[in-house]
């Protein structure tokens, strides 16, 4: 059992090494100057579409429901326990990798969604298909590399992300915090993601549009709050991230010292797992919007990076620099709960907030998840297999509470990198269809503005 532990870490290290890091970021450098840095150019009017309306009905849901199912996936343990686990391993400067890996990372989200749009497809029930499987199949031309997607990504939302991590953190949250028992605690959330997950992608999309952004707003200002009582340390912090960037961190407390390259390699994988840019998740969760307009749901997806990463991780970052935390001798969860214990100067309200943020995140990422499940199985076996599907998902939440494998976590993590690779392929091969889409819409758009002016 050893033997076949370490062959799983081995492995995972070599999946999550550089060359996949350096193929994710190079992706994300590569669409950033092909489209003229778009996503800092642009980033206030896809800001400013979230919000706005897409009078088209080719669609499920609004694109701003697409966009909160795409961050239910996103926002989860990561912003809260990646975070702490990233910089507890490459120190303050993991933060700064992790800014550059998002930045890079929004340009891959939005050629990714922009293909998800442009290649979908209506099934036999009226609902779009879309994701990285159909640009593969119909786009790259290639079956077997859609196939091998829809497989990694199925399992990444039955034993990964989707399942065991997130049932755990809110069966550990709600006993820490409530002292509720776990058998309790797992009846409750397989009742509500049973009860939410057979409403289909509507259903999802309603609650995850509630949740999301009344959660990401609690977060940020339970965040702020630390940040603000500490407000005079703020300008030091923000400099010990830079320079630690770019230079090794010496051992201090309970942190153990990280070299140049630990920092970048712990601050970029970790900001990837977190936005999931270039994994071929989101793309899933666009394809459902109602657009008529590609590279519209192209830029509104490409937010849910900035929010996730720039905003959310940036905040538990800071918040675990300001109050010390990060050179404790907690990790995880309990280095956060320990920097909002610091700093909010509660040893009750601190922990209480991380508790609250963590359960509902990771619920949301349950109802992401199963919906990017469904979609898999619906390319690879049809509408019919859906209610089976449904079925085993929710049997899986419900043992969630009693699996305590580390096993099964080392395979989550192989499956979530290994999704991303004939993801990446189909990106670099439709590059040309990314560009020309854009091209056409930013000039369509300016003739608008032009028209506009002269009448």
């Amino acid at each position: 059992m050893n033997n076949l532990q370490s062959l799983l870490q081995a492995i995972d290290s070599f999946v999550w090494g550089p060359p996949l890091l350096i193929l994710l970021v190079g992706t994300g450098v590569y669409f950033t100057f092909k489209l003229g840095l778009l996503q800092f150019r642009h980033l206030p009017t896809a800001l400013k579409l979230v919000f706005s309306k897409d009078k088209s009905s080719n669609g499920d849901v609004s694109s701003f429901a697409a966009l909160c199912t795409a961050l239910s996936a996103t926002i989860g343990t990561g912003n809260i326990v990646g975070v702490a686990t990233a910089i507890k391993l490459g120190g303050p400067g993991a933060l700064f990798w992790m800014w550059l890996a998002a930045l890079f990372g929004m340009a891959t989200k939005y050629a990714e969604c922009l293909l998800a749009v442009k290649y979908r497809k209506v099934d036999d029930k009226g609902q779009m298909l879309g994701g990285p499987m159909y640009y593969l199949r119909d786009g790259v031309g290639s079956k077997f590399l859609a196939t091998m997607f829809a497989v990694f990504a199925l399992g990444v939302a039955c034993f990964g992300i989707g399942t065991f991590p997130q049932v755990n953190a809110i069966l550990d949250a709600s006993h820490i915090s409530f002292g509720i028992s776990r058998e309790i605690s797992a009846s409750v959330l397989t009742l509500l993601v049973a009860f939410v997950t057979l409403g289909g992608i509507k259903s999802i999309a309603k609650v995850a549009g509630k949740v999301v952004p009344t959660m990401a707003v609690f977060y940020v200002l339970a965040c702020l709050s630390v940040i603000i009582m500490n407000a005079d340390q703020l300008g030091a912090a923000i400099q010990l991230v830079v320079v630690s960037a770019f230079t090794s961190t010496a051992a201090t407390g309970g942190f153990v010292g990280a070299s140049i390259m630990l920092a970048i390699q712990s601050g970029i994988a970790r900001g990837v797992f977190s936005n999931e840019s270039g994994l071929g998740s989101a793309p899933m969760a666009a394809a459902a919007a109602k657009t008529d307009s590609c590279v519209r749901q192209g830029l509104i997806s490409m937010t849910g990076t900035f929010i996730d990463t720039i905003i959310i991780c940036t905040m538990t970052g800071l918040a675990l620099i300001l109050t010390g935390a990060w050179q404790s001798d907690f990790a995880g969860a309990a280095m956060t709960t320990h920097a909002f214990a610091v700093g909010l100067n509660s040893d009750t309200l601190g922990p209480l907030l991380v508790s609250i943020g963590l359960i509902f995140f990771a619920f949301t990422t349950i109802l992401g998840w199963n919906y990017y499940g469904e979609r898999c199985v619906v390319f690879l076996m049809g509408t019919k297999a859906v209610l089976p599907y449904k079925i085993i998902f929710v049997g899986l939440v419900a043992s969630g509470a009693f699996l305590h494998l580390d096993m099964i976590w080392i395979i989550a993590d192989i499956v979530n990198g290994l999704m991303a690779v004939p993801n990446l392929i189909g990106l670099v091969l439709l590059r040309n269809v990314v560009i020309e889409e854009t091209k056409l819409y930013f000039a369509a758009t300016s003739k608008d503005k032009h028209d506009a002016v002269i009448a």
